[in-house]
């Protein structure tokens, strides 16, 4: 299968002022197209620092990473800003809407900034509202919402620009117990269509649902099916 994400002897440190704070020690991971992946870690393990540098929202200390088989860390910011917009999905614990604006304005704003023509930007955000049931929703505002429905607007918002690989960062963190199965259930669904998925949890629970898992562990990845990286 195709290498969508490759991290190659990646570290991250962080400069306090007084001392540098390694997060991520020696990282090797392959994301293969197609999967559906989890990593799993306690708070403060390198979890979220790994996925936002697989996100392209952040840069390593040191080593190589590559999306879709391109190298990111000698990329400009508008060059990173491009390749999260075509190859990279988000989905977050806390949803990131806008409360000012509707679901369907939430699901747009990608295509805003791809500078799409607004009756395909509203014709495809209608299409990714429906594709997470959320059809009758288009309209509302996100507190007109459930907790479980921002989720849904938030995945669809994901999903709009078409990309390679979606990125969830503690999806069901911040809902119940229903909520967090009807997201788990739509990651899945998404996975058998074709999606590459990758989850970023602490829970062991979301993570047997996946089709594999990896731990990290003091930034240091532990699971021993972390996959070979070629040098």
């Amino acid at each position: 299968m195709k290498k969508i994400v490759e991290c190659r002897h990646v570290y991250k440190n962080y400069d306090t002022g007084e001392i540098e704070v390694p997060a991520l020690r020696d990282v090797n991971f392959v994301l293969e197209e197609g999967e559906f992946t989890a990593i799993v870690g306690p708070s403060g393990s390198g979890k979220s620092t790994l996925m936002n540098l697989i996100g392209c929202l952040d840069t390593a200390t040191e080593g190589s990473l590559l999306i879709d088989g391109r190298a990111v860390e000698n990329l400009t910011s508008n060059e990173l800003a491009d390749l999260r917009l075509e190859k990279i999905g988000f989905v977050f614990q806390n949803f990131q809407l806008l409360p000012g604006s509707s679901a369907l304005e939430n699901v747009e704003l990608p295509l805003t900034y791809a500078n799409v023509p607004h009756s395909e930007r509203e014709k495809r955000a209608r299409e990714a509202l429906d594709r997470v049931g959320l059809s009758d929703r288009v309209d509302f505002m996100p507190n007109q919402l459930s907790g479980g429905q921002k989720q849904r607007v938030a995945i669809a918002r994901a999903l709009v620009n078409r990309p390679r690989i979606v990125l969830a960062d503690e999806p069901t963190g911040a809902l119940d117990s229903k909520s967090g199965e009807q997201v788990m259930n739509l990651f899945e669904e998404l996975n058998r269509e074709g999606v590459t998925v990758l989850i970023i949890t602490h829970d062991r629970g979301i993570a047997d649902r996946v089709g594999s898992m990896v731990e990290i562990r003091d930034g240091i990845l532990t699971d021993k099916r972390v996959h070979e990286v070629t040098e």
